[in-house]
């Protein structure tokens, strides 16, 4: 017997969506060029291996992917099974398929896993020679950038605690999952799947104290690039390791009715979970449209964490252990976003500046350097905050002296 599925797609909380997955009301169905078609084709031809029977998908409808990406969300239109309403397909259209790896693995890692503890939308099929995702539908479900663009500070800050908590709650529950994620890579390719970000911080590492004196006129101490190598150690350190969602960007993490969902796993890797920890007090080190957040806010979001990941790694309560860990963390982003604004060109940089327009790269970097030098003052690390506001002058010199604006869920 087939059904036949019209209703729309579920709405797991309210307002619109962004990111991959989440679409506004008023999307149309895209036209349906070659790729899309394509991609709809490619994906029944993969459920129906899966499942063993035909799966009739319709309406494409288009949820924002990338050069390297096709994201749609389409009607399942026919189908034998009791199967959702809709699904969301991603297919790579363009090489290396590392991403594609990366993603494919980590939605299996966390597919295995108990309901409760899946943080992400479940995988229905992937197929690695069409470079092709099938996944769960989370429907219109906002996102933290929409609350952090919105005008209720009280819910931004319950999302952002939130996100955070669950940020802490996703590294626990992948604790000792490093063999199992190696092990899905292997079935997939030949190839080590490694941290996108460990080839990057040995070129910061390498390139930033040079750029910084040639560019901006600062030199950079033996003793604080002792300390950056430190940072970078962190990377393949061998604890504190779970799962990394890697791209911290706020329109990647749905708010829904279970919980904060992750979304984009094109950098989906094991590594130290301090890296990600700093993205807490670096907010959304990965994204050139950050603003600022209100003073206390990082404090608050690193306590909600700290509460999660404790129960694995208690040495986390520790501060002797855990803030001089952290400013190395913070340390490394910091050189990163450097290196990504001194060296690239817009067109070659892999940050984006998100959905919506954001304040001038020069004044977010400004203020990460600015954040830095505070730490390094409350941490004793006098070389690393004189360092710091030696590049605060010049970048203020250089255009970074006006104020990051907070969000505008703060503002009032």
């Amino acid at each position: 017997m087939t059904v036949e599925i019209a209703a729309d797609p579920p709405d797991t909380g309210k307002g619109s969506g962004g990111g991959e997955q989440g679409v506004g009301a008023a999307l149309e169905v895209v036209t349906v060029d070659e790729a899309v078609d394509d991609t709809v084709r490619a994906a029944e031809k993969l459920l129906a291996k899966r499942f063993g029977s035909r799966i009739a998908l319709a309406e494409p409808q288009d949820l924002g992917g990338s050069e390297r990406s096709i994201v749609l969300r389409v009607r399942v239109a026919e189908t034998p099974f009791a199967l959702p309403r809709t699904m969301v397909l991603k297919r790579y259209v363009a090489e290396p398929s590392a991403s594609f790896v990366r993603e494919a693995v980590s939605y299996q890692l966390f597919t295995a896993l108990a309901e409760d503890d899946r943080m992400c939308p479940e995988l229905f099929a992937h197929d690695g020679e069409m470079r092709l995702l099938v996944i769960e539908d989370l429907g219109r479900a906002p996102t933290l950038a929409e609350k952090l663009r919105g005008a209720d500070a009280r819910v931004a800050e319950r999302a952002l605690l939130s996100w955070a908590r669950s940020l802490g709650k996703l590294h626990a529950t992948t604790a000792g999952r490093e063999a199992d994620f190696d092990a899905l890579g292997r079935r997939l390719t030949s190839m080590v799947q490694k941290d996108p970000l460990a080839e990057q911080g040995m070129h910061a590492l390498d390139e930033v104290p040079a750029l910084l004196e040639a560019k901006l006129g600062v030199a950079t101490p033996d003793p604080v690039l002792q300390r950056a190598t430190q940072s970078t150690r962190l990377l393949s350190a061998p604890g504190h390791r779970a799962f990394s969602p890697s791209d911290s960007c706020p329109d990647n993490n749905l708010l829904t009715s279970r919980g904060v969902r992750f979304l984009d796993f094109e950098g989906g890797c094991i590594r130290s979970i301090l890296v990600d920890a700093a993205c807490l007090r670096v907010p959304f080190a990965t994204c050139w449209c950050a603003n600022r957040l209100p003073r206390g806010m990082a404090e608050a979001m690193l306590a909600a964490w700290r509460a999660e990941v404790r129960t694995m790694w208690p040495d986390i309560d520790d501060d002797a252990v855990f803030l001089p860990a952290l400013l190395d963390a913070q340390l490394f982003w910091v050189w990163l976003a450097t290196w990504r604004f001194l060296s690239l060109s817009a067109a070659q940089d892999s940050w984006v500046d998100g959905a919506v327009p954001g304040p001038p790269r020069i004044v977010v970097l400004t203020e990460r350097w600015r954040d830095l030098c505070t730490a390094a003052r409350q941490a004793g690390a006098d070389r690393v905050a004189v360092h710091a506001s030696a590049v605060v002058a010049a970048l203020e010199k250089d255009g970074g002296a006006e104020e990051l604006p907070l969000y505008p869920a703060f503002r009032d």
